[in-house]
């Protein structure tokens, strides 16, 4: 197919064509796809729907707190991110952030 003699009405129609079977291609490969994921899901036992929802919700942990007021056990810090106003208060008058220290 020699593209260069085509006029353009004719390269338009061919990429209308071209992109509806590309279409038609990616449903049959995901359908295709679907029904393989959904066999091995029930050879081995595994609801679909666990499957999906524990692929897409990683379980991440709790991240440990590091810094804790001494007076007052409600006010924590993991040391990730801006510090808290009474960490930084704490600094400013002088004392260690190393006594806050879990």
């Amino acid at each position: 197919m020699d593209l260069s003699t085509m006029t353009m009405l004719e390269l338009r129609k061919l990429e209308d064509n071209v992109k509806r079977e590309l279409n038609s291609r990616e449903r049959e490969d995901l359908n295709k796809a679907r029904e393989q994921i959904m066999a091995i899901a029930q050879q081995a036992g595994i609801p679909l729907k666990q499957l999906i929802i524990d692929g897409l919700h990683p379980r991440a942990g709790k991240v440990a707190v590091r810094y804790r007021h001494p007076d007052n056990a409600t006010e924590q810090w993991t040391g990730r991110g801006r510090q808290p106003l009474w960490v930084r208060q704490w600094v400013e008058s002088g004392k260690s952030i190393d006594l806050l220290r879990v």
